[in-house]
This record gives structure tokens, sequence and C-alpha cells, in this order.
């Protein structure tokens, strides 16, 4: 006849001398793993709580950014609409000044263009902070990567 076993100190089985057989059950070691989880969430808490806070601050602060930045841009692009026709006609406007109008117009078309596509994603990641909707952040991240690049690429090059 085979030697009983009994759960050892370390999760293991071993042999028991009153030939009963026990073990280490595994609801007390995912309850030990979760009560460890929550001790340092709770730790934490300030910490993860505070990121939170800043990233609010953060995608509202990029939103008001970006309401002011559309709306000069809209201003600057209806000027540079009305002017540039009438300059292109004008010998004495010199080529690089006409050239840096034109850049300008585009880049104010740019922002203008991205405005619904950045208003969009600024709302939804503010909207997954407040509701501490990780999967709407997941979501979000990759189009916020997106509007980054998409940033980075309107700002000139010096």
């Amino acid at each position: 006849m085979p030697t009983p076993i009994k759960a050892t100190a370390k999760g293991g089985i071993a042999a028991s001398k009153s030939g009963a057989v026990s073990y280490v059950k595994f609801s007390d070691k995912l309850t030990t793993s979760i009560n460890d989880i929550a001790k340092i969430i709770e730790q934490h808490k300030e910490m993860i709580d505070s990121i939170q806070e800043v990233a609010l601050e953060l995608t509202s602060s990029i939103g008001s950014l970006h309401v002011l930045t559309v709306k000069y841009a809209r201003t600057a692009n209806q000027i540079l609409d009305v002017l540039l026709p009438i300059l292109k006609n004008l010998p004495v406007v010199p080529k690089n000044v006409m050239q840096l109008l034109v850049n300008l117009e585009s880049i104010t078309q740019k922002i203008i263009d991205n405005e619904t596509n950045t208003s969009k994603t600024i709302t939804e990641v503010q909207s997954g902070l407040k509701t501490g909707d990780v999967n709407k952040l997941k979501a979000h991240a990759g189009q916020m990567q997106s509007l980054t690049r998409t940033i980075s690429s309107i700002i000139p090059k010096q």
C-alpha cells in the first residue's frame, strides 16, 4: 500500500503519518495572491489616483489648446484665402515671403482638416479617464499616438 501524502509548507505534498491525504487548496493560494494584490493597490492608491487626475487635466488642457488653435487657424486661413490670390499677382512680394504664406495656409488647413478627429479622440480619452474605463483608454491609445504624429507633422521643421 502506498504511503499517504500531505501538503508541505511550500505548497507541495508529503506523506502523512495518519494516512490521510492533505494538500494546499487552490482557493487558499488564490486568496493569498488576491490579498497581496489588494495590498499593493492600496499602498499605491494615491499615486494611481494622482496619475488619473493629471491625465484628466492634460486632456482638458489639450482640448482647450485645440479649440484655441482651430479658432486662430480658421481666422488665418480665411485671411490667407483672400490675400494669396492678390499677392501672387504682385511682383513686389518676394518669392520666399510667398512661399512662407503658402506654407502657413497649408498648415492652417491641416489643423482645420484634423479638427473632428482630434476633438473626438480627446473627448473619448477624457471619458475613459473619468469613468475608469480601461478598455476605452486602450482603444484610443493608438488614436492618441496618431494624433501626436499628425501634430508633429504639422509643426514646421527648423
